[in-house]
């Protein structure tokens, strides 16, 4: 009898090794696939570049050759859109140190003929946004001081509050 329990443990011993050997196996193939995969992500992600607005660093390390440009500090917003408009991969970067604030754009050296036509179109831009601006147009709020001066200056008439009783 105690032989017989000796075998059946024996047996279950080398049973669940078995298995557990078939599982570890199991294991590193798995393993060995997914990092594959990500050999393959990587390979992937590093062949193609993001595109628009990115960080310097991302830029230089396109390899591509970078120039730059200093902007005044108004309208950064429709360089941006002009730029994506465009396809330029570009990075802007703000000067802390000056008080207004200097924006200088880094931009790839092959884009210069697509940077000069954003450049263009910018500087339009910004020319009619000034000349929008010199044009003598009073502001809403001096219009209505205005009117608030004609209307105090108006005369007010006066009631007269009266209460008679009738029976």
């Amino acid at each position: 009898m105690q032989e017989e329990v000796e075998n059946k443990t024996v047996n279950l011993a080398v049973k669940t090794t078995k298995v557990s050997l078939k599982l570890l196996i199991r294991a590193l193939i798995a393993y060995k696939r997914k990092l594959e995969n990500k050999q393959r992500l990587k390979q992937v992600a590093k062949n193609t570049h993001t595109k628009g607005k990115q960080s310097v660093k991302e830029l230089i390390g396109q390899d591509q050759g970078v120039s730059s440009m200093e902007i005044g500090d108004s309208g950064i917003r429709d360089f941006k859109k002009l730029a994506n408009k465009y396809g330029v991969d570009f990075a802007i970067i703000k000067d802390k140190n000056e008080t207004p604030p200097k924006y200088t754009v880094f931009f790839k050296a092959r884009d210069a003929d697509a940077i000069t036509q954003v450049l263009k179109e910018y500087a339009a831009k910004q020319t009619r946004r000034k000349k929008s601006a010199e044009m003598e147009r009073p502001s809403v709020l001096q219009k209505l001081k205005k009117f608030k001066e004609k209307v105090a200056s108006m005369p007010r008439k006066s009631k007269e509050k009266r209460k008679e009783m009738e029976r």
